[in-house]
């Protein structure tokens, strides 16, 4: 008897300490998004019993990523997270008996619908029968009667037949048009029901199941979080970049309001959530690829007996070591593996960026795709007010804003909305940017500055005895003038040709010199900059001089 009371002391213990699975119903509470995908954290309360335990969450969607979730929890009391099972199952969409019942109760109704449009159809072709049987005796009088046939009618009983056909007529017609609008009706009931029943759609729902086993060495209550990743969603960014030009005594300012734009098709909507953006691309991969080795080699010999009969002329193509076809051809096998990793690192180059933005407040964010608009900060700054002006393509000269960005996470591209003094004068484009950046922003036209581009000479010519050169001679002026009451800086560029052959000289020539050569990087750009005070005018005469061999022809192309 000891024995066995031991025995059932210790199933008892041990029935303490193993509890049953349960179920834990979780919450979204704040979703991180990246410009390709987001980040999601569910938070659920659960209270549990010493001992071992397995905790199962099924409302995460199916789209969820399994290598990224994540479990973290605080509780009262000491608890072990151990192992944790992922896995795709099949959940009821609703409770199965409230589904059940619901569907049973449409299917009834449109049973009941069917039943009644049965009836008044069969109202509609009553009708019509007696429709037609009225028709038919208004014919009876037309006919001729056979001579002593029995049943002859007369004059009087043919007025009350024709007296009746009138009265019933219009009787037979209304219940025609009453019986079609009442199976018109039930028709349309009917589609409304079915409508419904299919859009209560599948009985389950694909989700994704998290079991989480876990180690209580007391009673406790603990806060479980769980992280996991989901693509179909993203974030990008927006400005607004508002200048006041200022006037004689007052500097400009420029104010640049940072936005962003999120939009997500997940598998669920973010309803009342902490909201913050993130720079980083976890999706844009993690290492930098890997180069193969790109061998130079001759190509090998081919017996002489398996080669077909060509062409000398085109056998020494396929065949000389040197030749142009065939290099190109290796060129273009040994390059292809390089254009793919070009395309991969200059992915990688932007996840070198990262900051995150949290927007104050709760937020909901619809899976639907439509966008969600929130402001993430505002800097204001003093830009430096420039005047630049391609007199050669545009007679006009357009109003820049020279600005450094400040020390503040990077700026990613995207489009800026411009405002000058209130009124809005377009779109633009701002790039990635870093933090202490410099960078020109354009406000659309200055109609106070006034440019202008006239051609002075154009002669083409030989020069020398010995060795003749031609020579293409042309000359220009620009001038700019400033209506502004205080002083302005100015850029005003134009080009000359670059020589594409050691045979073909470009000369610079002109009383005016620019300041800069090779504006941007762009070979032959030049720019003349400078200030200009109060209602005055800078001339700019340049040119060039183009010198090549007489025998030989030039082209002039872009």
């Amino acid at each position: 008897m000891r024995r066995v009371a031991a025995a059932v002391a210790m199933l008892a213990c041990t029935d303490t300490l193993v509890a049953a699975e349960l179920t834990a119903t979780s919450k979204i509470d704040s979703v991180m998004v990246f410009p390709s995908g987001a980040e999601v954290r569910r938070l659920a309360r659960v209270k549990l019993e010493a001992g071992e335990h397995t905790i199962r969450f099924v409302d995460l969607p199916q789209q969820a990523v399994e290598g990224s979730i994540r479990v973290e929890s605080k509780a009262t009391g000491p608890l072990e997270i151990g192992a944790i099972d992922v896995r795709r199952v099949s959940v009821p969409r609703v409770d199965p008996q409230v589904a059940a019942s619901k569907r049973k109760h449409i299917e009834d109704e449109i049973e009941k619908l069917k039943d009644e449009r049965a009836l008044h159809q069969a109202t509609q072709q009553a009708a019509e029968a007696r429709k037609s049987f009225l028709a038919n005796l208004v014919q009876l009088p037309t006919r001729n009667p056979q001579v002593g046939a029995a049943g002859a009618t007369g004059r009087e009983d043919w007025a009350q037949v024709l007296g009746l056909i009138v009265q019933e007529m219009p009787v037979a017609q209304k219940a025609m048009l009453e019986a079609g609008i009442r199976i018109r009706d039930t028709d349309r009931k009917i589609r409304d029901l079915q409508q419904q029943l299919k859009a209560e759609g599948p009985p389950t729902l694909e989700r994704t199941e998290v079991k989480v086993f876990v180690a209580a060495r007391a009673a406790l209550e603990a806060d479980l979080a769980l992280r996991y990743q989901v693509p179909d969603a993203s974030w990008s960014a927006l400005y607004d970049a508002r200048l006041w030009t200022g006037s004689r005594v007052a500097p400009p300012k420029l104010t640049l309001t940072r936005r962003a734009s999120i939009t997500q098709r997940t598998a669920e909507p973010w309803e009342n959530v902490t909201l913050s953006l993130s720079t980083s691309r976890p999706a844009a991969g993690t290492a930098a690829p890997e180069l193969r080795p790109i061998i130079v080699d001759f190509p090998p010999e081919r017996p002489l007996t398996a080669m077909p009969a060509s062409p000398p002329q085109a056998a020494a193509r396929r065949t000389a070591p040197g030749g142009e076809a065939g290099a190109m051809r290796d060129a273009k096998e040994a390059l292809a593996p390089m254009e793919e990793a070009t395309e991969r690192g200059a992915e990688a180059d932007i996840t070198t960026f990262q900051a995150v933005f949290t927007i104050p407040g709760r937020l909901s964010v619809a899976n639907t795709g439509e966008a969600k608009g929130v402001q993430i900060e505002e800097v204001e700054m003093e830009p430096a007010l420039i005047v630049r002006a391609v007199p050669r393509v545009d007679p006009r000269a357009f109003l820049y804003a020279r600005f450094t960005l400040p020390k503040a996470a990077p700026y990613l591209a995207g489009q800026v909305s411009l405002f000058r003094d209130r009124t809005f004068v377009g779109n633009g484009r701002l790039p990635q940017l870093s933090a202490g950046e410099e960078y020109e922003l354009g406000f659309g036209t200055d109609d106070a500055v006034r440019v202008k581009h006239t051609v002075v000479e154009e002669k083409r010519g030989e020069s020398g005895l010995i060795s003749a050169m031609r020579t293409d001679t042309r000359s220009y002026r620009m001038t700019i003038r400033s209506l502004h009451e205080r002083p302005i800086a100015f850029s005003v560029r134009d080009q000359v040709p670059v020589a594409g052959n050691q045979d073909i000289k470009v000369e610079l020539i002109g009383r005016t010199p620019p300041t800069r050569r090779d504006v941007d990087d762009r070979r032959g750009v030049l720019a003349w900059e400078d200030k200009l005070g109060p209602d005055e005018e800078r001339v700019i005469e340049f040119g060039y001089r183009i010198t090549w061999p007489s025998g030989k022809t030039v082209v002039f192309g872009r």
